[in-house]
């Protein structure tokens, strides 16, 4: 049987329409399958996403799952970083209040940290500080319409990773932070004098005339050792009289035996005897006199016939600072002829301002460096002057210093380092381990093979230690020497401040 040609192009359109809807059919269903891989159980019948999340409207990381999407980001202009999270649904914004979301911060070397919201203005405020580094595995779980959603992601920055063998060629020392004695320190100038507890200003004590000089300026000399010879006329006469003392001493203790010996042989009487032995002690009583009259002149007894010769002789071991005398000058008995300082000890005298006053303390322990060379000396406040400088508006204290080998001269320029306190702090790093990472002082802490940049709030340093106020725990490891080359690492890594 023949068809008719218009139910033979009836029948051919009916065919190609009924393929045309089965092929549809399997990319719908095709499609509806692939939709469903890239979720996966979480074990409670949640579904969990870890792909790379989308750039949200407020420009943070944009999840979505089943047509709920959930943008989260970290705001920090003009507040305190903070976690902001805006939802949404089919692409539109959803009221805040309608989710319940929590973020769940794990950083390295530290407990998960949970964070709950609270709704403001379009978006979820953060409950709690963001803290930098913003480096941490992110966990959000959100509660929607009674249906669990969860995303996790990773924000890593300021951190780097070395080897032990890298570690140990580059020679980064390592250190765990702990207590440790802080010596809080008042840093001063001043400059070094004498010891004035160990300086003689020598005078003649009589008049004379300078015969000879046997020392000048700059000098070592010993106690004893003759500095210089006046003639000395007033000595010549305290001499004579001890002479003519010593003589009327012996005529009267001659006298004396002999009265004694008629006395005890019953010749004599006794008043002849007691009047020859008080008249023996009267003579000695007048040359003793004498003689201490010439001891507190510093006068010898005779040695020679010259009776006018006066030496005068060095009183201590010490260097003679200051020489005012010559040959021929005629002094007076109260003229400052020589200075002679022992040069054993010596005083770095300190400028204390009046601010400070109430710091520095009899007995602190204080190191005085020179400034025109490399030397340095400790020693204790031993004297704290009381008066301020009419002028200056300062007051002096002194620091007594060891001088075995003379470096330190009197004039010379120092800075004074005085321990003001020493306290315990709980924790501390190595001076070494502070580095400036972006606008922070922060310490690279060490967890594995990882380094991460720790930004650290500090408090009080004695030049080695530094307080650790807030950024890091008792017990945690830290580069300390050469810890610049991890700093070089990061940069080299262009870590972001990824948000």
């Amino acid at each position: 049987m023949k068809l008719n040609p218009n139910k033979q192009q009836t029948i051919y359109i009916a065919a190609v329409l009924a393929i045309g809807i089965v092929i549809a059919i399997l990319i719908l269903n095709s499609q509806g399958g692939t939709k469903q891989q890239p979720h996966e159980e979480n074990g409670s019948g949640q579904h969990s996403h870890s792909e790379e999340p989308q750039i949200g409207q407020h420009g943070g990381k944009l999840f979505t799952q089943n047509g709920y999407g959930i943008e989260i980001t970290i705001f920090e202009e003009g507040v305190k970083p903070e976690f902001r999270v805006y939802t949404y649904k089919n692409g539109k914004p959803l009221d805040p209040a309608a989710s319940k979301v929590t973020i769940t911060l794990e950083r390295l070397g530290q407990k998960p940290h949970k964070i709950t919201f609270v709704k403001q203005n379009d978006y979820l405020k953060g409950k709690a500080i963001v803290e930098e580094p913003h480096s941490f595995k992110v966990t959000v779980d959100a509660q929607f319409g009674n249906k669990p959603y969860s995303f996790t992601y990773e924000q890593i920055e300021t951190r780097v990773s070395m080897t032990d063998q890298q570690v140990e060629l580059g020679g980064i020392e390592m250190l765990t932070s702990g207590p440790a004695h802080i010596k809080s320190t008042l840093q001063l100038i001043g400059h070094i004098s004498f010891n004035e507890d160990h300086m003689v200003y020598i005078v003649p004590r009589l008049a004379g005339v300078v015969e000879s000089v046997g020392a000048n300026a700059g000098d070592h000399v010993r106690k004893g050792h003759v500095l210089a010879v006046i003639s000395s006329q007033a000595l010549a006469d305290l001499r004579s009289e001890l002479l003519a003392a010593q003589r009327r001493l012996s005529l009267a203790r001659t006298t004396f035996e002999r009265e004694k010996n008629l006395w005890e042989e019953k010749i004599s009487a006794e008043q002849d005897y007691l009047q020859a032995r008080n008249a023996m002690q009267e003579a000695e009583i007048v040359t003793q006199k004498v003689k201490q009259k010439l001891a507190s002149l510093g006068g010898t007894l005779m040695t020679s016939s010259n009776l006018t010769r006066y030496e005068i002789r060095a009183p201590i071991d010490g260097i003679v600072m200051k020489k005012q005398i010559s040959v021929g000058q005629v002094l007076q008995e109260d003229a400052n002829i020589f200075v002679v300082a022992d040069m054993s000890t010596v005083w770095a005298v300190l400028t204390i301002y009046a601010k400070d006053l109430n710091t520095v303390k009899i007995g602190q322990m204080a190191t005085v460096k020179a400034t025109a060379f490399e030397y340095q000396s400790s020693g204790s406040v031993d004297h704290l002057g009381g008066l301020l400088g009419e002028q200056t508006r300062t007051a002096e204290a002194h620091i007594i210093l060891p001088n075995p080998k003379g470096i330190w001269r009197p004039g010379m320029p120092v800075n004074i380092e005085l321990v003001a306190d020493e306290i315990e702090v709980p924790v501390a790093v190595s001076v070494d381990a502070i580095q400036t990472v972006r606008n922070w002082t922060a310490a690279f802490v060490r967890y594995g093979t990882f380094f991460e940049a720790r930004p650290l709030e500090l408090g009080r340093s004695d030049g080695q230690f530094i307080e650790v106020v807030k950024g890091l725990n008792a017990g945690e490891r830290y580069a300390a020497k050469n810890s610049f080359l991890i700093k070089a690492d990061l940069g080299k890594a262009g870590a972001s401040h990824d948000h």
